[in-house]
């Protein structure tokens, strides 16, 4: 006889990015454990799921088997956003399992529970901290076998009353042989870490079962609201237009004509040059002639003066709106977070131009941890910019060094489809500003090296310089060997 599969409701969290990092939501009916060292967000992480879960159809029973009361605990909680004072009572209650787990016995721990869960029938069960709980077995002399048990019983009584059920504790290393681990149906792992002044909190999904999880450390930060999670943005499956279907117009005269009728939509372009070349006047720019054409864009600045203090024009588009500004003054950043914060504000304008400025300082603000691997992230930033369609513009800050040609700092200019570079050259004891356009995927573009200046109306591109071609070979060159040529 066939038999229809069975479904598992998904339950939205109500924690910013958790759902996609446990592929879709908290499965109903499931039996998980919140773990992780002290002060690294589990129980703000239980509360926040239980204020968005609970309802008088659905409640919630909160046992906390600490010593301290639950109106400590609720004190602090009671600053986050998410918590609701009109929800005690009604569709949430606290339990105080303290005189119960002072005699070590687990069998009247459970006792009590299963009274407290009879008499209100919760669709959501929460026991903090579950560590106390193991540690007081061990303390009356219980053996693993009991320990089990206990955890087995615990586990079969919220299945036949139809409960969700977390278990929060406190655990300093994943390879601890708590037979919960393996009873469990899911195991959300919260780590955190110090490195020189930055505090960086990551998450990861051990086991969830019945469901795909995003695999690996997920960073997350604490703030007003509570958790929010970073997951890696997911790669959108887009009909990416051709390179000659649709180009853009840069801002710039004369620079469409370099980049063969201007740069393709969807393509990502590296400026990179050294200080005061003119990368972020370029892009500033670049999101104007976007905006005169009615296009929207986003910036994610990074440098001490952003592109966005570029004048009254560039003020002026902020303003109303048709540019938007990622903010990246919080410490400790992580790539994920950027590209959230972007991928967010790119949907929410529905914005075809994004700008980072720069890629320097994209790397000055990440943690220390996020430095180690920044080619890797900088590939999945990238990566995740390209899959939403829009066309994007970073620049790199290089230094100008006559014997060492580069294109980024980070060995990273595989990853882009057009790479303009800037170089300062002497001629006639003055520093001149020169441009070439060194890369443009499947297309034609210029190999001419320009000469260009900066005045009040931006970047001002001139003619074809002569008796240069050494430049770009790493050679200085000077007005007299201009003329020798």
């Amino acid at each position: 006889m066939k038999t229809g599969k069975a479904t598992i409701k998904r339950l939205a969290t109500g924690v910013p990015g958790l759902d996609e990092v446990l592929g879709g939501g908290l499965p109903e009916l499931s039996f998980n454990l919140i773990a992780g060292p002290p002060g690294c967000g589990k129980t703000t992480l239980a509360h926040q799921m239980m204020f968005a879960l609970a309802t008088p159809e659905r409640p919630a029973l909160y046992f906390t088997v600490l010593g301290e009361p639950p109106i400590k605990m609720l004190r602090y909680q009671q600053q986050f956003d998410f918590f609701d004072l009109d929800q005690l009572n009604r569709a949430i209650r606290f339990i105080n399992l303290a005189e119960e787990m002072s005699t070590g016995n687990l069998d009247k721990v459970l006792s009590r529970i299963a009274v407290e869960v009879e008499k209100h029938e919760p669709g959501l069960v929460f026991v903090d901290s579950f560590r106390s709980v193991v540690l007081a077995g061990e303390g009356e002399g219980h053996n693993f076998i009991s320990l089990q048990k206990f955890i087995q019983s615990l586990g079969v009584m919220m299945t036949s009353w139809q409960a969700t059920t977390f278990l929060i504790g406190e655990y300093f290393t994943d390879s601890d042989p708590n037979p919960v681990f393996t009873v469990s149906d899911g195991l959300i792992w919260l780590r955190q870490s110090l490195q020189g002044n930055s505090m960086v909190r990551k998450m990861e999904i051990m086991k969830m079962r019945g469901q795909p999880t995003l695999p690996g450390l997920h960073t997350f930060r604490i703030g007003p609201a509570g958790l929010q999670v970073f997951a890696p943005p997911p790669l959108e499956v887009l009909a990416v237009e051709q390179p000659d279907a649709k180009r853009l117009a840069m801002g710039v005269p004369g620079l469409d004509e370099m980049l063969g009728g201007g740069l393709p939509r969807s393509y990502s372009l590296l400026v990179a040059g050294p200080s005061g070349s003119g990368k972020s006047i370029l892009a500033a720019a670049f999101l104007a002639e976007g905006a005169s054409c009615g296009e929207t864009g986003v910036i994610a600045a990074f440098e001490q003066r952003p592109l966005l203090s570029r004048g009254a024009q560039m003020a002026d588009l902020i303003k109303s709106g048709r540019i938007a500004v990622v903010d990246t003054r919080a410490a400790s950043l992580s790539v994920d977070e950027i590209a959230m914060q972007l991928i967010s504000e790119i949907r929410r304008l529905k914005a075809s131009r994004v700008v980072i400025d720069s890629l320097s300082g994209f790397e000055l603000a990440l943690a220390p941890t996020f430095k180690q691997d920044f080619r890797e992230s900088l590939s999945r930033l990238v990566s995740a910019l390209a899959s939403t369609g829009v066309t994007v513009l970073m620049t790199s800050e290089l230094e100008d060094r006559y014997g060492d040609l580069r294109f980024s700092p980070y060995g990273s200019a595989f990853l882009t489809d057009a790479i303009i570079v800037q170089r300062y050259i002497e001629v006639d004891s003055r520093l001149q500003r020169v441009m070439a356009v060194v890369k443009l995927r499947n297309s034609a573009h210029s190999n001419e090296l320009r000469q260009f200046h900066i005045d009040d109306k931006g970047l001002q591109i001139g003619d074809r310089l002569q008796g240069m071609e050494g430049l770009l070979r790493g050679q200085p060159t000077r007005r007299a060997d201009m003329q020798e040529s």
